[in-house]
């Protein structure tokens, strides 16, 4: 299995990425790696690590895409970066999945445009998988800020899907994101969602889930809007830490509290994993038509290490095969309407 891996443009710099990549190549069996960026700076990096450059391929680029930049340039101004250059080599099969932690927007668009996306579907969805007890998994999560009804049918199948190869969730239940459970709540959007979903045979729809029902097991597929399913993303991840930032201000208040710390500590650790994002890996594109995951942008070597593994379990997995062979039955095209002979115009 080989992941090509953009180690260019993220918060922490290419040494972080380069160190991730070699935690994985060491713990991971049947891994490959492609490091893709400025050779100078990754032979730097796997220098500190220990690491024998002979063990993997590096393919060198000048140009980073940098936070800031415009998301098109991955394909315009900026097409020989580290992150074009991985997703080419992905198109051309030199390797069978990519992970970047760079820009989402020219990820999203680079990964569009380059692999392109899966026949038929209308459009991918990054895919984030929620700290919930079990995991939910929420889509789109911050690329597709404007939707259709149609869009959100199409996300809940292959969301569906992944839930199906990757957790073994049977039939996974598939919930709309809403301000209330009544199928008479939302905007028009979620109104004729709502609809469609009911009427579609492909996913096990349940309703409406409120925000406050996510972590109560009400679904496993969740289903919105990208500008939404941010918010919410964010705001989960902002509420774990302060938790966590109480529970350690609670344990350390007093030699009571910290005699109970102790004897809780196993327990404290496994909530505190759950809610450490860096655990999880990245997140899928859904619907591209090769694997490639967006690790976060501020990924630690950890982080990154298990976004690679997450990356060769996805490719693995086989469901983008699966989802390419069934794109006729599962995304059908609709039929243009005919008019009768003889009609006006």
């Amino acid at each position: 299995m080989k992941i090509i891996a953009d180690v260019m443009g993220s918060d922490k710099g290419a040494k972080e990425l380069v160190s991730g990549a070699v935690a994985a190549l060491r713990e991971f069996e049947g891994i490959e790696l492609v490091l893709v960026g400025n050779e100078n700076e990754i032979k730097a990096a796997l220098d500190e690590c220990g690491c024998d450059t002979s063990s993997l391929e590096i393919v060198h680029t000048e140009t980073v895409i940098e936070m800031c930049d415009d998301p098109l340039s991955v394909n315009r101004a900026k097409a020989d970066s580290s992150m074009s250059t991985a997703l080419r080599l992905l198109k051309e099969g030199k390797g069978d999945a990519v992970v970047s932690a760079g820009n989402t927007g020219a990820l999203f668009a680079g990964a569009s445009l380059i692999v392109r996306k899966i026949k038929g579907l209308n459009r991918p969805a990054i895919a984030t998988v929620l700290p919930m007890t079990p995991p939910v998994l929420l889509l789109d999560s911050g690329a597709n800020i404007n939707v259709t009804p149609e869009y959100l049918v199409q996300f809940a199948i292959i969301g569906s899907e992944y839930m199906k190869k990757m957790y073994g969730v049977e039939s996974p239940r598939v919930g709309l994101l809403n301000n209330g459970a009544e199928e008479t709540k939302g905007t028009e959007l979620q109104l004729a969602t709502y609809a469609l979903l009911r009427e579609c045979d492909k996913v096990n729809f349940v309703g409406n889930v409120e925000g406050n029902k996510i972590p109560q097991n009400a679904c496993d597929v969740l289903v919105t809007d990208g500008f939404t399913g941010n918010i919410l993303l964010k705001n989960i991840e902002g509420m774990g830490k302060l938790m966590m930032n109480t529970l350690r201000g609670l344990f350390t208040s007093n030699f009571g509290t910290k005699m109970a710390y102790l004897l809780t500590k196993k327990q404290l650790s496994a909530v505190k994993k759950n809610f450490d994002s860096s655990e999880h890996g990245g997140a899928p594109l859904l619907g591209i038509a090769k694997p490639v995951i967006k690790a976060h942008g501020s990924s630690n070597a950890k982080a990154f290490k298990n976004a690679i593994r997450q990356a060769a379990a996805y490719a693995r997995s086989g469901m983008i095969e699966e989802l390419n062979a069934k794109s006729a039955e599962l995304f059908p095209k609709k039929k243009a309407s005919v008019k009768a002979e003889g009609s006006e115009e």
